[in-house]
Parts: C-alpha cells; structure tokens; sequence
C-alpha cells in the first residue's frame, strides 16, 4: 500500500526580548566523557565557556571510585584512592553504556573491576561492595559538574544539554538519559557529539558551508558532514564507531608494557597503572619523539623501557585506518566529494596525535581546522544549544541532526520494510499502511528491525509487540497504520493503528543493550557489499510470499465454488496450481512469478463463472425482496 509521509518539524529557537541577567535561566552544557567530561555555559555577552573547577582544572576525569568507607569518589580523587582501591574504581564507564557483556568481552578491553550480565543482557560492573549499572557511576560524574556549575553561576540550575555519540542507538541514548535524571538533571536534549562541536565552530568563527566533523575521543569515533548556512545546522549524513577511540590506543601501549614484563594476569593494581602511564606516554609522544616508561613491577622491582613515536605509530596504524571507511561512506551518504568540503573540523583529545592529524589531511586532501580546544569544543556546543532551549539566546538557530541507522518493521516473507530511512533529519514521523494476509485474521505481529539490509535475519531486532482486535475480514482489506516517530535525542516510539475501529498499540523502542562496533560496521559495510545478493534474496521473498497468496486464495475458490468446473477443468486449474507451488520451490523469482502469470491466465473463465453466480445470487435477492413488497 502507499506510503504516508508524516515529517514533524523541529521545533523554531524563541528569540526572546532583552532579558535581564536575573531574568536568565542557569543551563549548562555538559560533554559526558569516555576519559574526561566537561561542564560549559554561556556568559551575559553570550560566549560560551568551558567552568573549572577550584583549582582550575576545566576537564574532570571521567573516573568513579567506591572506596569501602567513605562517599563516593569522582574525578581527580577517585584516581588517587584507585591506587588503593583498584578494584572499586571505575574508569572509561561510557564504553559499558547500553551494551552487554558478551560486547565488552569482545572488545578484548581489560578492566580494574569485574564485569557480569546484568537484567535484561545489559552488563553490570562488579566492585569489592558494590554491584552497579553502568548508570550509576555515571550519574556521579554528571552530579560532580552539576555541583561545579551551580557554584560557579550562583544557583540551582534550570536544566542541561548533555551529548552523546552520533552512533550510540536507542539502549545507549536512554542509559546517557537515565544518567542525568538520576543526577537530578532536566534533561533538555541529547545533542549528537560532532553536531555539538559544528554549532560551537560555527558560531565562534562565523563560517558557511560544508565541513566534516571528525571526532576521535577516547571511547568512541564519529564522523559528521554538515552545512552551515545562515544559521541552519544540517546533518547530511553521519558514521562512526561507537567503540573506537583513544582508549584503545591506551590498550596497545598497555598490553605492550605487560607483554614486556611478561605478565599475562595483571592484578588490578598493576593493570591501572599501565593504563594511567599508557596514556601519559601517548600524550608525551603527541608532543615528542621518545618517552621513557618507568613501571613498578609485580615482585617490587622496576620495569623501564623506551617507546618512539615510530614504535607507537606502528601499534595504532589499524586502528587510526579503520576511521577511513565511515568516513568515506559519509562522504558518499552525503553525496559530495572531499574537494566539495570548506573544511575539516577536528574534535576529541585523540586529534592530538599526529599520526591521526596526518591520515586526515591526506584522506580529505586539506590542512584540518583545529582553532578550538578540541577537547572542549563538544561542550561549548552543548551549553549554546542549551541556551536556545532555554529561550536565552537571541539568535535564531537551527539544529538538524539525523538517524544514523534504518528503522523499519518485518513483513511476510521475513522481509524488511523501511519506514525511517538512514540520514533522515530528526526530530521526524514517518507512516505507512499495511494489511492482513489472511482471510479473518484477527492480530498483526509488529516486529521493529534496525539496519540497511532487505532481510529481517540480517538487521537487529529491537522490540516486538502485537495489535490485537483486527475485525475478520478477507485478506487484505484491513488497514493497519504503522507510525515510527524519532524524537529530538534520537530515541524511538513505533505505534499500529487500525484504521476501522481505531483501535491502537505502541511501544518506546528501548532495547536491552546496544549496538557494539563489529555489529555496527557488519550492518553498514555488509549492507554494501550484499546489495545485489539481498536485493535477489528479497525478489525472491516477494515472488514466494505472493505465490503463497495466489495459492491460497484459489485452494479457496474451489473449495466454495469448485462445481462450476467439470472434471477436465478441475484437473487442469488444480495442474497449473500445482506447478506454482513446485516454482516456489526453486529459487529463481521469474520462474515462481511466470508461474503465477500461468495460473492467473488458465483460470480467468473459473474468475468470470464464479463473478457470474455472485451477480446471479444478487438479482435473485432483489427479485425475492420485490415480491415481498409487492
């Protein structure tokens, strides 16, 4: 049936009247961290900035430590008393957002605390004292700089924009949400971490145009191509991979330097401080060429040892290729060309190392843009959005963002039907008919699937429910409004409507876990490379489910008016039925659909005798009614 386009518009920025300062709500924008998170505001002449904290340190570790007595430690602390309590400190908390735990083991990522299966798949993280979701330490983080913010700007505060990776799904959108509800934040919105960054760029240096955003931090990668026009913020199209950033570059270094002292089972002690000085001897090879490492072995001796830039750049060299591909593919998403680009906008610490700077330049073919603080710059972004929301800003601003993966429901035939296609600016609404394919039915099962390729066993699942109370009618004469509608943080809500009695079922889409990177890339790079495979597969479905139809609907036909047919026309309708259902046995789609065309044309006189008794069975009626009348 047709398709219904229904596109909810994002909502136009206020442009208030002048307002006083003690007419201002407090908002802030906060960049929630894989390594380090950030908390910014817009001052009275309407600049925003990144708020420090007592000492002045504006990046606050993204580090959570459950010491056994005590309260809870966040930050600089937590990393001190990790040297005491390894084991009850957590570190890197983003990665273990929405995912489960057979993602994280995968992932080949050791951790200070242990880490088990948690209700409903998602992973719990295990302290000495403690068993926690992924929330929870997160949510601490977020209260550290919430407290920071209100002290600085003299007040509770109003609310907060909080980012998150272009490509975190539905589970890791509404863990990240959950966070700062539990820290006791007003959510405004989730901003999209590169998109963040292109509204601070945009803004403080006053371009146009087109650009890419590439953001490498530590926990994840994003790549965004977006147009700045007279304040319109538009995403074209976006990529990445939500676990693939600086960290793993810590991890390299970390498994070099245990490999060295030939240690195969750290202890929890040791494993964090490899990990703390991995990431010191990144930093100082960003900088220099040589770094001397010094380590406290396991027997109390010490281990030394001294990595080049050279020898670093060969660990990471995989890693720092493997952002290429997304990239490129947003490029062609996009539909333009790296020459067609004003510029390259980098974001996320990992930028400073130069071999990323370099693999840049050369895949986009120009110098990056790097005049803002690349670790700050995502913050700075949330906290002028955070603005606009809060009707404090004058300008007029646009922020488009989009869907980074296909939203679709199965239909017969294990088929995919997609609603909300990839790149589709959001906030948006999408609906589309369907039907019944069979006679009386009663329940439509909706099945919502997530992925760019044409067969249900190839995309994601991500949650079922069933319309029940479908009045009986022929097959394919009902009509069942299925509705998807993507809000403005990304998060999904699919309803079915039947469009004669009204009658309705809907479900926010909130999957167990999230997507974890090889899924990721399997659902974008085999969607590529299968497009003419599952384009056959899905003609072949089609020609199948269709045949089944035509089959079922003329086994009942005979059964209802089988003797209008003498015995030479039965043998030949029941013959021609037969070699359809023996076509749909093979897998050729144009065998089953000539097939079909064979059935369809050997049995149009049955069609025209049984249309015959139907008008027959009518005029006698009439005639009855008359002469009762009469």
């Amino acid at each position: 049936m047709s398709l219904l386009l229904d596109i909810a518009e994002p909502g136009q920025s206020l442009r208030p009247h002048e307002r006083r300062p003690e007419d201002r709500k407090r908002v802030v924008g906060i960049d929630l961290g894989t390594t380090f998170s950030l908390v910014a505001a817009v001052d009275l002449q309407g600049k925003p900035a990144c708020i420090p904290d007592d000492e002045g340190r504006i990046a606050l570790p993204s580090v959570v430590c459950y010491p056994p007595e005590g309260p809870v430690l966040v930050g600089d602390a937590a990393i001190a008393a990790g040297l005491r309590y390894p084991a009850d400190t957590i570190a890197s908390v983003k990665r273990t957002m929405g995912r489960s735990l057979d993602d994280l083991r995968a992932s080949g990522h050791r951790t200070s605390y242990a880490l088990e299966a948690g209700e409903g798949g998602m992973v719990r993280i295990v302290t000495r004292h403690h068993r926690l979701s992924p929330v929870e330490p997160s949510a601490k983080i977020l209260e550290s700089l919430a407290r920071r913010a209100e002290e600085s700007l003299g007040g509770s505060l109003h609310g907060a924009v909080i980012t998150v990776p272009a490509y975190f799904d539905d589970a890791q959108r509404q863990a990240t949400k959950d966070a700062g509800r539990l820290a006791g934040l007003d959510v405004l919105r989730l901003v999209n971490e590169p998109t963040a960054a292109a509204l601070a760029y945009g803004l403080d240096q006053g371009r146009e145009g087109l650009y890419a955003i590439y953001d490498l931090g530590g926990g994840t990668f994003d790549i965004s191509i977006l147009r700045l026009s007279k304040g319109v913020f538009q995403v074209m199209a976006t990529g990445g991979d939500s676990a693939l950033g600086g960290d793993d570059f810590d991890h390299r270094l970390s498994e070099l330097f245990l490999q060295a002292m030939g240690v195969t089972d750290p202890d929890p002690g040791l494993l964090q401080q490899c990990k703390r000085v991995a990431r010191q001897t990144k930093e100082q090879l960003s900088r220099e060429m040589v770094c001397e490492v010094v380590l406290d072995r396991p027997d109390g001796g010490r281990f030394e040892t001294r990595v080049t830039r050279e020898r670093f750049e060969g660990l990471i060299a995989d890693l720092v290729r493997a952002t290429g591909l997304p990239c490129r593919r947003a490029l062609k998403d996009a539909q333009v060309g790296a020459n067609d680009l004003q510029g390259v906008v980098l974001v996320g610490g990992s930028t400073r190392v130069p071999m990323v700077r370099q693999f840049v330049k050369d895949l986009f073919g120009c110098e990056p843009l790097s005049d803002l603080d690349p670790d700050q710059v995502v913050a700075l972004g949330a906290a002028i959005q955070a603005e606009q929301l809060a009707g404090n800003t004058r300008g007029e601003l646009l922020l488009l963002d989009v869907t980074p993966l296909s939203l679709g429901i199965e239909t017969m035939g294990e088929l995919v039907e997609k609603i909300i296609a990839r790149n589709t600016p959001i906030p948006a609404a999408r609906s589309q008919d369907f039907t019944t394919f069979k006679d009386g039915q009663t329940a439509m099962a909706v099945h919502v699937v997530q992925g760019e390729r044409e067969l249900v066993g190839d995309c994601r699942s991500l949650a079922r429910f069933e319309l029940r109370g479908i009045p009986p009618m022929t097959a394919g004469a009902a009509r069942i409004r299925v509705t998807f509608q993507v809000d403005a943080d990304g998060l999904l809500t699919v309803s079915a409507r039947e469009q004669t009695t009204g009658i309705e079922q809907s479900v926010a889409v909130k999957p167990s876990y999230g997507l974890g990177d090889e899924e990721i890339e399997r659902l974008l790079r085999e969607a590529m490379v299968h497009g003419a495979e599952d384009w056959q597969r899905r003609l072949l479905n089609e020609a199948r489910v269709e045949a089944e139809r035509v089959l079922s609907a003329a086994g009942a036909a005979l059964r209802d008016d089988g003797d209008l047919l003498d015995e030479a026309e039965l043998k030949r309708v029941k013959g021609v039925m037969l070699a359809l259902w023996e076509a749909s046995q093979k897998d050729d789609p144009e065998v089953i659909n000539r097939a079909r065309e064979t059935l369809d044309r050997e049995t149009v006189f049955f069609a025209e005798r049984r249309m015959d008794r139907s008008v027959r069975k009518v005029m006698t009626g009439r005639k009855v009614d008359d002469f009762h009348r009469s």
